[in-house]
């Protein structure tokens, strides 16, 4: 699986914690940054990795900010996304297995390195219900027209 990752300076740390953690497990991580604790403005880098899973080139994107908030909502300006800012394991499979959420976002302050992984982890190890649920994502993708 090739993942789309981002983030601002105030999600640098977990960014590059998420880095290792899909690299150690075997997943194709493409890095759209930021590389630095410069503040930069997460609309830029959202912007890059959300058009990466729109168009295909990733599968699933992994966004993270100081809140998971800002960066979140940058993303799902990009048509094609449905990105959640998750703070437990619990939503980040219901995101999945219902929304089918094609990225995630997540807050360094908030959630810290442990957590942040385990929604990772919960995340990826989820899969889309269909069935009922394929109707309300329908719904969603028609809002974008």
């Amino acid at each position: 699986m090739k993942i789309a990752l981002a983030c601002d300076h105030g999600g640098l740390n977990l960014k590059n914690e998420i880095k290792k953690y899909l690299e150690k497990n075997n997943y194709e991580v493409i890095d759209f940054g930021t590389n630095s604790n410069e503040s930069v403005d997460y609309p830029d880098y959202a912007e890059k990795a959300a058009k990466s899973v729109a168009s295909g080139e990733t599968e699933c994107g992994i966004l993270v900010c100081g809140t998971g908030i800002g960066i979140g909502i940058a993303a799902n300006k990009v048509k094609g996304i449905r990105c959640a800012t998750l703070g437990d394991t619990f939503s980040a499979r219901m995101t999945k297995a219902h929304n089918d959420a094609n990225m995630i976002a997540l807050g360094e302050r908030v959630t810290g390195i442990g957590l942040g992984i385990d929604i990772v982890d919960a995340y990826l190890n989820s899969s889309f219900e269909g069935g009922r649920h394929q109707k309300r994502v329908d719904k969603i993708s028609a809002l974008e027209k």
